[in-house]
């Protein structure tokens, strides 16, 4: 996959990840193609520092690997005995007490928590491979668009662990459970006819196009005034967890915060 970014200043580049920033628009690219973007902690904390990195200004993110694949999920290392150096082996976690081994998980997950925050939108733009924490790592975004030769696959379940890093809500959230179940017990992949009809991604187009479509998709979110699309997306976020009357009462909140705003009307 092309870099879009390569001509602009990094704000932070380490430890396989990305950021540059060119005005409202982010770009965080996963740059260890030659091991399929694998996953690490080194690179769950790069990317917690990018998302603690962005300018006030920014207002729609993209997320992206360079190469064949989005991420292969977890560096195989991390399941060897001796581990990654300099990091803590899957025995040595193992052997934490519950609030010790509850805090490293939260710690991974840092990397995975900041795409949804209200006041921007993030965009997975997934090629190839997305695998395990690869697959988690897209849900993690609002949207995701993808390749044609896309395969996601959640395999933690086959390899006698638990999807942790955040995506069983969105996922369950956008296929339903019992397809949710499905994909997590089986380890299967889920391709790109199945990803856009299932609601896993918004579009599907060629290898080639992808760049291009993600663009065009920034682009429509750029044009619509700030204010009105984070008030929209906090509305749907917390949808799921109201009454239809309740929901009623928050649109009705919002708009009205709207309203006097752009009478510039102070409450």
């Amino acid at each position: 996959m092309a870099s879009p970014d390569q001509d602009l200043t990094p704000v932070l580049d380490k430890d396989g990840v990305r950021l540059t920033v060119d005005d409202a628009l982010a770009t965080v690219t996963l740059t260890n193609p030659a091991k399929r973007n694998a996953q690490s902690p080194a690179l769950w904390r790069a990317l917690a520092d990018a998302g603690r990195s962005l300018p006030g200004s920014v207002r729609v993110v993209v997320l992206r690997g360079e190469g064949q694949s989005f991420s292969a999920g977890l560096d195989r290392q991390m399941f060897t005995p001796e581990g990654i150096p300099g990091e803590p082996t899957f025995v040595e976690l193992a052997r934490r007490d519950d609030a010790g081994l509850d805090a490293a998980i939260a710690e991974f997950q840092e990397a995975f928590t900041w795409w949804r925050q209200s006041d921007i939108v993030s965009i997975a733009a997934v090629q190839g491979h997305a695998i395990g924490a690869g697959f988690q790592l897209a849900l993690a975004c609002d949207l995701r668009v993808v390749a044609d030769d896309v395969q996601f696959a959640m395999r933690e379940t086959s390899l006698g662990l638990v999807p942790d890093l955040t995506g069983t809500h969105p996922l369950v959230s956008l296929v339903g459970y019992a397809r949710a179940l499905e994909i997590c017990a089986t380890g299967r992949y889920v391709q790109a006819e199945e990803a856009v009809a299932s609601g896993l991604a918004s579009v599907a187009v060629p290898v080639g196009e992808l760049d291009a479509a993600v663009r065009d998709l920034a682009g429509a979110l750029l044009a619509a005034p700030r204010d009105a699309v984070v008030e929209t997306k906090a509305l749907l976020q917390g949808a799921a967890g109201r009454t239809y009357d309740e929901q009623r009462a928050a649109e009705r909140q919002a708009q009205a915060r709207r309203l006097r705003d752009l009478a510039g009307v102070g409450e």
